[in-house]
């Protein structure tokens, strides 16, 4: 059996920790895998707001339909299919009633892609420059619904003891 010369070691390191380093487990010099990436929100601080611009419009989500995919009421009163951006997917979690950004095909009228999603503060400065109309309700579950007459739901109690009093 040949031997080395002593040269070919590292210094400060022997031949015997040589060995007994190969036959230990690799050290974990990672951070950790995707489920470590995926309970954090990294960018929870103040974003500048986005304003839409030539070929894109504001939208609220009616529902989720599944492959990075959801029906969306835009404002120009066009229901459209739109199709949530790589980039988003799996990282901003779009849900229904969200306030988004999409941006408009110039081929397919009926489709369009999600571009960017407001939170809820963003939604409501949104509102208030006056970019979204007074009938989008922001930060809710249920979406916009042109048809339903504000009074349909409400109701005063008052009024139901009044008419049982005359009964």
């Amino acid at each position: 059996k040949k031997q080395r010369p002593e040269s070919w070691e590292s210094p400060g390191q022997s031949r015997a920790s040589r060995e007994e380093e190969s036959r230990t487990m690799p050290k974990n010099k990672g951070k950790g895998g995707k489920n470590r990436r995926r309970g954090k929100n990294e960018n929870e601080e103040k974003r500048e707001l986005i304003f839409k611009e030539d070929g894109q419009e504001y939208a609220q989500v009616i529902r989720m339909l599944g492959n990075g995919r959801l029906d969306a009421q835009c404002i120009d009163g066009i229901k459209r299919l739109c199709h949530i951006r790589g980039k988003m997917r799996k990282k901003v979690w779009v849900s229904t009633g969200d306030i988004i950004l999409v941006g408009l095909r110039d081929f397919q009228d009926e489709k369009a892609d999600v571009i960017l999603k407001y939170n809820a503060d963003e939604a409501r400065s949104l509102k208030a420059y006056g970019e979204l109309p007074d009938n989008i309700r922001v930060n809710d579950a249920e979406p916009l619904n042109e048809e339903e007459n504000e009074n349909d739901a409400f109701f005063d109690f008052e009024d139901i003891e009044n008419v049982i009093e005359e009964i």
